[in-house]
């Protein structure tokens, strides 16, 4: 493992080993603990929220719902999973209702699904900002449980077995949704041809 491999993987230990602590210490009722908790997972639920529901006020909304569910379920916390894992469960469980209560998903046209092919020869840094929002726009647009599954393992770079546990399902499932995906977005590409 290279040098800089190797402290990420030790940084991003470390860190979820202070969020678990954080977390055990905000279950028991800690509100400084609680707020440094919350401080240093913002922009992880914010990020995970746009990445379900596209739009930055969707997002917003989404975040400050997961906000106010941790305010009143940290006490649940019990650690059996890392505080990450459990996080990312409140989390998707709170976009999935804010899309199922009408908030829809915009969908994205052929063309835009086309031009994903030919991300290789962008010529701007904006115009592969644009190809990729497009991509994710098109993963909105799979069948919930496909898109659950990509957005958990190549959006939040969530393992298989992490996604499982966050999506309540095996391992197994997971990589059988992920496999759909890819045939499902390989079916609108051919069709965007």
């Amino acid at each position: 493992m290279p040098p800089d491999t190797a402290r990420e993987a030790v940084a991003g230990a470390a860190a979820t080993v202070d969020e678990d602590a954080l977390a055990h210490r905000a279950a028991a009722g800690d509100r400084v603990a609680f707020a440094t908790l919350l401080a240093g997972v913002y922009d992880r639920i914010y990020r995970m929220a746009w990445r379900w529901c596209g739009t930055r006020e969707a997002a917003e909304d989404v975040a400050q719902d997961v906000v106010i569910k941790l305010a009143t379920s940290i006490r649940s916390y019990s650690g059996e999973a890392s505080f990450a894992t459990w996080l990312w469960r409140v989390t998707y469980n709170t976009a999935i209702d804010h899309v199922r209560r009408g908030k829809r998903i915009s969908l994205v046209g052929s063309d835009a699904v086309m031009a994903l092919v030919d991300s290789a020869s962008l010529d701007t840094p904006e115009q592969d900002e644009m190809h990729r929002e497009e991509l994710w726009n098109a993963v909105r647009t799979l069948p919930p449980q496909q898109r659950d599954a990509v957005l958990l393992v190549y959006g939040e770079d969530m393992s298989h077995a992490e996604a499982a546990t966050a999506m309540n399902v095996s391992e197994k499932t997971v990589s059988w949704h992920l496999h759909e995906a890819r045939k499902a977005l390989r079916k609108k590409l051919e069709a965007a041809e």
